[in-house]
């Protein structure tokens, strides 16, 4: 399969199918098809083009899932300046504020963790009534996943089992041994099965943590959307926990420190400005004037690591740290899929210098943190 020429590929994009003729047979890679279904799920309602007999696609119309789709796509396919343009189309020419921007529609549909990533997108959108519904959704949404969280991370701070009783059923605990003595009489050799009228589960000891720092440095570009939901959360849930100072900074060009609003994740979701460049290196040098006593603080950069600065200068900064005794995690996803799409070059730089790159469920980096500061 011949690779097709950028210039044609653009032409391709802007003219949808009817200018399949301008790429000599070539066939569009998956990431230039994917970006084709996306312009034809929007410009594909232009009348226009139907007046002048060219249609992009012969589609259906469209769903309000589908649109939740569409915005997510958008997201990751475009660039920040396309996805503009393209959600003012989609808001002004085609209707699209029908889905995110009209109160009956968005008070319909179901509060979801896409929704909640569609909400923050496009709140900049949203006039006063329609915001006051959105508020709702990321209320209700944020509330699940604290819910889910804040035991996972609870357990890995209360330390190993002890030998003491606990009225706690969690699977985890579960004293399979005193369970079985206790129900011996429950046992039927007829049928050789052992049936549990009581079961016994042990307590936990608490870790003592002793002044830990943690410093959350989130990309809040547009593909970060999942990781920027679950940091805020995540940081929430560390927020109370004795012993840890949490630091939570969102960055994009430029760097805002948002751990005034840790205790409030909602509130600190709804001030966040998703879109825009990166510059990770001075979120890292922010990051690292935050440090107080190196050998008892993780910093986790929690990014794609598509640096739109200097990556030099991020990486001196990265190796200073590692040097000075400061745990630092690289993070190219911090969400429940852990799935990371990212700049393999940084990361592997980043990595040479001793930062542990991956990419971490919540609940696994609370686990790390927990193991690291135990």
């Amino acid at each position: 399969m011949s690779e097709l020429d950028p210039t044609l590929e653009r032409w391709r994009l802007i003219l949808g199918a009817a200018g399949s003729g301008v790429t000599g047979g070539a066939a569009l890679d998956a990431r230039t098809g994917a970006r084709d279904a996306a312009l034809d799920w929007l410009y594909e309602r232009d009348g226009d083009l139907e007046g002048r007999d060219i249609r992009r696609t012969g589609g259906s119309g469209p769903s309000l899932v589908q649109a939740v789709d569409w915005l997510d796509s958008v997201h990751r396919l475009f660039p920040k300046t396309t996805i503009e343009r393209l959600e003012r189309d989609a808001v002004q020419r085609y209707g699209l504020h029908e889905v995110m921007t009209d109160p009956g529609v968005l008070e319909r549909l179901e509060p979801n963790a896409e929704l909640l990533g569609a909400v923050l997108r496009t709140k900049h959108l949203m006039n006063p009534e329609v915001l006051r519904i959105a508020r709702r959704i990321v209320e209700q949404v944020v509330r699940q996943i604290m819910e889910k969280m804040a035991s996972e991370i609870r357990v890995c701070f209360t330390g190993t089992r002890s030998r003491r009783p606990s009225r706690i059923p969690r699977a985890a605990d579960f004293d399979f041994p005193k369970t079985v003595r206790a129900n011996l009489a429950h046992y039927r050799p007829e049928e050789q099965r052992l049936y549990v009228e009581t079961a016994h589960f042990r307590a936990r000891t608490r870790r003592h943590v002793d002044n830990w720092q943690v410093i959350l440095l989130v990309d809040q570009s547009g593909s970060m959307t999942d990781s920027v939901i679950h940091s805020a959360v995540t940081a929430a849930c560390l927020w109370n926990l004795p012993g840890i100072k949490t630091h939570l900074v969102a960055f994009d060009t430029e760097v805002v420190d948002l751990t005034r609003d840790v205790e409030d994740p909602v509130e600190l979701l709804m001030k966040v400005q998703l879109g825009g460049g990166t510059d990770i290196a001075r979120a890292l040098a922010y990051g690292a004037q935050l440090v107080e006593n190196p050998r008892r603080t993780i910093v986790a950069l929690i990014s794609d690591f598509y640096e739109g600065g200097d990556r030099g200068w991020l990486i001196r900064t990265a190796a200073g740290l590692v040097a000075e005794g400061v745990t630092v995690l690289g993070l190219a996803a911090l969400d429940e899929n852990a799935d990371p799409v990212f700049d393999h070059e940084t990361g592997r730089r980043l990595a040479d210098v001793g930062v542990h790159v991956g990419a971490m469920t919540p609940g696994e980096l609370a686990a790390f943190i927990a193991d690291t500061i135990g």
